[in-house]
């Protein structure tokens, strides 16, 4: 059950990585979840970081 809660939390980060990296707001999150929320918005902001390091817009 561990494993799986954390394979649904990672795909959440990656989710939201990717979506950040796209240029999509944060609204778009499609979790209602706190937790898989939580992770989506934190890949959301490494993307958001990441897309700033590399100065994309």
């Amino acid at each position: 059950m561990k494993r799986q809660k954390r394979d649904r939390l990672e795909r959440a980060h990656s989710k939201g990585y990717q979506a950040g990296m796209i240029g999509k707001a944060k609204e778009n999150c499609p979790y209602h979840d706190n937790d898989t929320k939580a992770h989506w918005l934190g890949g959301w902001r490494s993307a958001i970081d990441d897309r700033t390091v590399l100065g994309v817009k």
